[in-house]
């Protein structure tokens, strides 16, 4: 048996091999671009990874560990933000002169985004009439459509608690309430904030993205077909959690008592 390295744990000269420009001659960017998603890809597996494991603590009662586990959480979103700063060293010029080599491929099609997306809330179907899946891919985004979600497992902890969560008014008056007698419910408050800052980062990164793309592109369609800019510039309504966005506005106001 071979002796076990740190290449061959890590698989090191296979994942090295992926990167392979389509531009001939390869344009120097490329390789930046190519490496830059890969990576994406690799912590948006993660970010599953570490989701499923909140969900599985938040079912358990284990608030403790949810807060250890969105600790994790917060530190991947701030580097797929800080990511963007690599790909702005590259410029328009560059990027358009392999770009049209990358079509009709497009960072829409990001099957494990559209899982996050799923796990989170946001269950629209409309993504995947635009998706080429194989069969496995398909069945896997169709068994997140069936899941839980990240807000069922918070409402259903919530109502283990003793609050009402069955309407939506009674929701912002629970969520209020755990905000305004923070004190009674610590430990329900700091999850709170996690959920609320997992989601702001979400929306902090598609902002950034879409500026980026904005500064690559203009006003350009998308390699895949979509309205580029114009289309991206709608997810930045795509809240996770749009109910801990809303109660903001009547704390302290005396409403939903």
């Amino acid at each position: 048996m071979q002796r076990l390295t740190y290449g061959s744990y890590l698989r090191v000269p296979e994942l090295l091999a992926l990167q392979e420009p389509l531009s001939a001659p390869p344009h120097h960017d490329e390789l930046l671009f190519i490496t830059i998603h890969q990576v994406y890809e690799l912590w948006f597996k993660q970010l599953l990874h570490e989701l499923a494991a909140v969900l599985k603590s938040l079912n358990a009662d284990r608030l403790l560990r949810t807060a250890k586990e969105f600790s994790r959480i917060h530190t991947i979103q701030r580097l797929l933000e800080a990511q963007v700063d690599i790909l702005e060293t590259m410029t328009p010029q560059e990027f358009n002169e392999f770009r049209d080599h990358l079509r009709p491929a497009s960072g829409f099609q990001s099957l494990q985004f559209r899982e996050i997306e799923f796990l989170c809330g946001l269950k629209g179907t409309d993504a995947l009439k635009h998706l080429e899946t194989s069969s496995e891919e398909r069945s896997r985004l169709e068994r997140r459509l069936d899941e839980p979600t990240l807000s069922d497992a918070v409402y259903a902890l919530l109502k283990r608690r003793g609050f009402a969560v069955e309407t939506h008014d009674e929701r912002l008056s629970s969520l209020k309430q755990i905000y305004e007698e923070s004190d009674n419910y610590y430990d329900l408050y700091l999850l709170l904030e996690d959920l609320i800052e997992f989601d702001e980062r979400f929306l902090l990164w598609r902002s950034r993205h879409i500026l980026m793309v904005e500064r690559m592109i203009g006003s350009k369609m998308g390699t895949g077909g979509s309205l580029g800019v114009a289309y991206l510039a709608t997810t930045l309504n795509r809240k996770f959690f749009p109910e801990l966005w809303e109660v903001r506005t009547y704390l302290g106001k005396g409403q939903y008592e």
